[in-house]
């Protein structure tokens, strides 16, 4: 449905420009509309536009603007901002194309703005049904729209690809490329190619099998296909990975089915976000995700390396062939993604020019990687104290392991860094070519891994995360110092890295490890927002901070930076929202004071506008019901939640401003209240889907006597674990 905003919009609709525009005292001949297409995105064009959320083909989100630079980033101040309608996870950059400005926001919608008022020009809802919120892994969210030739594209988290007429906001076409049944979901940004618009998805941890997809951007008309696991039945799909799956892929999974095995999952490698045109080589390459289950014991017997899991995959964009592969990540069984942001970028090497690609994937190690051939070149650290892991042999390419970092192999508990959350998850990293380093917002979060403590945590469930591993370990044990010791041990940097020496120029801390995205200047700027509420700016030569601004929420997109009229602005979304603040409770409780504020917020130099002041929050009053059930009730109640609640509601139960706070909730004090939202699904249509397909009213129950024990807790211990963050003002 479109929904106008009114007759601004209708108006503002009309008075969209498809040619070029000049603009005083910066830079002139602006494309419009109908001009950005292959050859504009080759270089991006002389920063009037981000035309594409890496800003061009290369993906470096580098502008050459220099308006804003080192001297006077202390001058930015707020130009306009505007609300956003959902109070979910916000993790699109902004794409600016004379003058407009087009943002996804949670729950795949679409939003225009002129890029110099902030006037509202049209806005889209594709109407997802809410239920389908359950199968998101990390929240309801969208990481932005690409733009070719006029039209905008956007996945949505039920499975369709939409193409939108970029003056009015009118749907053209929309392609179903998930079935609506499966248990995928879109939560990245579309890359446009060629005229075929490419998209992937993510799922692999409740049991997707990955594929990649090209449509035509005229009609929507699929193009072709690229699978990333074999297929589970043996048979060749009619798909241009069906030659390398037979000849290569199969060979490197096991041969014998088992229960539980990738043969019932499809195996995972979903590629959900890093999507990257080399237009120089004519190449795309694909990040590949984890596999599922993430156990490799039970996913493939502890056989192979499982390509292409968490792999680098080439392919040719015309037809979806396959070119080459690096695996960084064999036999990957932590949930070691290489589904993030991938810069490409030319080295010298030997006193030769390398075209290289650049990535720093969840495993802690910075890969770059020849792209003609697809060897890997160097692979060092980006973070301390990794323990899967000592390094890589540059001969053979592959890791050197830590062979009790395999718990499917030893049976017992592992305590991991990086942890499944990674040392880079989806924040964009940044490559500016002057300092010749990467701005890499990196975590240091570890966790645990474990075999099935039972042999239902093995089991296959149509809900909740299937990882062939215990889940229970995620919860930290009751003893406030332990607890204080986890959260201080959990943090972040921004690591400005030089791929020439394999190591960290220069490093930020920051207390909370969720920090957001970059985006790098010719002013010799480095952008970046953090979990605490503050956007950031540093000197990319040295990391001196030069801004620090306060927005009232978390900023953990990436921004951009455009020019109209003569004035270079900086944008950028806010919110807290994402896996982390989902999953980590009071570990990752120093942001949770933050408040949780969807919205776009654009700086220019001299910009006055002032952000509505915060409301004043009274503290809460803790009040929970009597406990009740047995210790076996409660035990059981705590399995069920960590295995199908924990991934929304948190460990322990205790929620981080992004969805309820199940302690908090008045549902807790009835048994026929909490059964007719766990059971019933009585809040389908908020994405609390009815649990009845993996619990009886019994067990659900259970897990009612589990929350209300960690509300009790809370009463008496959340003053000492929860404190420390402190609100923007």
């Amino acid at each position: 449905m479109i929904k106008k905003l009114g007759l601004v919009a209708a108006a503002a609709a009309l008075m969209v420009m498809t040619g070029s525009c000049q603009n005083k005292d910066g830079p002139t001949d602006v494309p419009g509309f109908a001009a950005i297409d292959g050859e504009y995105l080759k270089t991006g064009g002389d920063g009037s536009n981000w035309a594409m959320t890496g800003f061009s083909y290369n993906e470096q989100r580098h502008s050459p603007l220099t308006q804003i630079n080192a001297d006077n980033v202390k001058d930015l101040g707020i130009a306009w901002f505007a609300d956003l309608p959902d109070a979910r996870g916000q993790e699109a950059t902004p794409v600016v194309v004379d003058g407009k400005m087009f943002v996804s926001t949670a729950w795949s919608k679409v939003l225009a703005f002129d890029a110099k008022t902030g006037k509202p020009l049209w806005s889209f809802d594709p109407e997802v049904d809410k239920a389908r919120g359950v199968k998101a892994c990390c929240d309801v969210v969208n990481r932005g729209v690409a733009f070719w030739k006029g039209s905008v594209f956007v996945g949505t988290i039920d499975g369709r690809l939409i193409s939108l007429d970029a003056s009015t906001g009118k749907q053209l076409w929309s392609a179903q490329t998930l079935d609506p049944k499966s248990n995928g979901t879109i939560t990245g940004v579309p890359r446009v190619v060629k005229d075929k618009v490419v998209i992937g998805f993510g799922g692999a941890e409740f049991g997707a099998r990955g594929y990649v997809t090209a449509y035509d951007a005229d009609t929507g008309k699929q193009v072709w296909r690229f699978y990333t696991t074999p297929n589970p039945k043996g048979e060749p799909d009619g798909a241009a990975s069906d030659e390398i799956l037979k000849t290569s892929a199969i060979k490197t999974w096991s041969a014998k089915p088992k229960k539980g095995d990738w043969r019932e999952s499809g195996g995972g490698g979903t590629v959900w976000d890093a999507i990257v045109y080399d237009a120089e080589l004519d190449q795309l390459y694909l990040g590949v995700g984890n596999g599922n289950p993430w156990n490799h014991g039970v996913r493939s017997n502890g056989e192979g390396d499982n390509l292409f899991l968490s792999s680098i995959v080439a392919l040719k964009p015309d037809t979806g062939e396959y070119v080459w592969h690096y695996q960084e990540t064999p036999a990957e069984s932590w949930d070691y993604t290489a589904t993030q942001p991938i810069i490409l970028a030319t080295e010298k090497r030997d006193g030769k020019d390398v075209k290289v690609l650049y990535h720093a994937p969840k495993n802690g190690f910075f890969f770059t990687i020849d792209r003609v051939s697809g060897k890997m070149l160097s692979a060092d650290p980006f973070i301390d104290g990794i323990t899967w892991a000592k390094g890589y042999d540059l001969k053979t390419g592959r890791p050197i392991e830590n062979p009790e970092a395999r718990y499917e192999k030893t049976g017992k508990l592992y305590l991991a860094n990086p942890s499944p959350l990674g040392a880079h998850n989806w924040h964009p990293m940044s490559y500016n070519p002057a300092t010749g380093l990467v701005y890499i917002p990196a975590l240091y979060i570890g966790g645990a891994y474990m075999p099935p403590a039972a042999p239902n945590e093995q089991e296959r469930k149509p809900l909740g995360f299937n990882t062939g591993g215990a889940m229970a370990t995620a919860d930290l044990p009751d003893d406030v110092n332990f607890v204080k010791a986890v959260k201080a041990a959990i943090t972040g940097k921004l690591v400005a890295f030089d791929p020439r020496t394999g190591k960290a120029k220069w490093t930020v801390d920051h207390p909370a490890s969720w920090n957001g995205g970059t985006m790098t200047t010719a002013g010799n700027l480095v952008f970046q927002g953090t979990a605490m509420g503050e956007f950031r700016a540093y000197a990319a030569d040295s990391g001196k901070q030069l801004l620090n601004l306060n927005v009232q929420s978390g900023v953990l997109s990436g921004a951009s930076t455009y020019m109209v009229d003569g004035e270079q602005y900086v944008a950028f979304l806010t919110s807290k929202g994402g896996a982390f603040p989902l999953v980590i409770g009071y570990a990752g409780a120093t942001s949770s004071a933050i408040p949780n504020i969807p919205r776009l917020i654009v700086l220019k130099l001299g910009g006055k506008v002032a952000l509505p002041a915060l409301p004043e929050t009274p503290p809460y009053v803790w009040d929970p019901p009597a406990k009740f059930g047995t210790a076996a009730d409660i035990a059981a109640g705590q399995s069920n939640f960590q295995r199908y609640c924990l991934v929304c509601h948190g460990p322990g139960a205790v929620g981080n401003g992004v969805l309820p706070d199940l302690r908090k909730s008045a549902a807790i004090a009835d048994a026929g209240t909490w059964k007719s939202v766990v059971i019933d699904g009585v809040l389908k249509g908020n994405g609390m889907v009815s649990f009845a397909a993996v619990l009886t009213p019994k067990e659900a129950d259970q897990v009612r006597a589990y929350v209300v024990t960690r509300a009790h807790y809370g009463k008496e211990h959340d003053a000492a674990l929860v404190g420390g963050g402190k609100p923007a003002r």
